[in-house]
């Protein structure tokens, strides 16, 4: 059975565009999928990159035309300036860990209304009735929010230690059992031909 770890920040633009495919090809071909949030920002001044404000201004001009056109391309709402952007990504991070360690719910759906808070609906995701409405509505008990916090914390720190360790460098990131890497929701179609075998 194949496996997916997934690296993404529950701020990306681009995790948020990646909807629910990544979950479709998971089912599609029987893989499994560990959730990986992790401080991507941090992880850009890790590996290179630089956060969107620190930027050239090309750069954040174009980031300003391909996200509005991508969302287009997808048939996805988007608010390229939400109202809260940034914000403290942590809470709804350790909120997904918990969940996942939990169980009882659906996490891919977690990770995408959580995101979709962000991009669509103007909502903070640094507030805990935010994460506990996204929680409920995946069908996890709002109450995870408060368990394992501090194992919530420690896992996202490892999380950015292994991204950095395994060359992960922007989100959404993906990384096959066999060491296969595919970075950004546009390579999610190179993924799946990977696991067919035609890639």
């Amino acid at each position: 059975m194949p496996h997916i770890d997934y690296f993404f920040a529950t701020l990306s633009p681009y995790a948020y565009l990646a909807g629910n495919r990544l979950e479709e090809i998971a089912l599609k071909h029987s893989a499994t999928i560990t959730y990986k949030p992790f401080d991507l920002i941090t992880g850009f001044g890790r590996t290179g990159g630089q956060p969107p404000k620190d930027r050239h201004p090309s750069r954040q001009e174009y980031r300003a035309i391909e996200l509005p056109r991508q969302a287009k391309k997808l048939g996805m709402p988007f608010n390229l300036k939400p109202a809260f952007w940034p914000t403290n990504g942590a809470p709804s991070s350790y909120a997904i860990i918990a969940a996942q360690n939990e169980g009882g719910g659906d996490v891919g759906k977690l990770c995408q209304l959580i995101m979709q808070a962000v991009w669509v609906e103007d909502r903070d995701i640094a507030q805990d009735d935010v994460v506990r409405d996204c929680l409920a509505k995946a069908g996890f008990d709002p109450a995870v929010a408060d368990k394992g916090l501090l194992q919530g914390a420690d896992t996202y720190a490892r999380n950015l230690e292994e991204a950095v360790e395994k060359g992960v460098f922007g989100a959404p990131f993906y990384i096959l059992d066999d060491g296969q890497k595919f970075w950004g929701q546009d390579r999610l179609e190179d993924l799946e031909m990977c696991l067919d075998g035609r890639l």
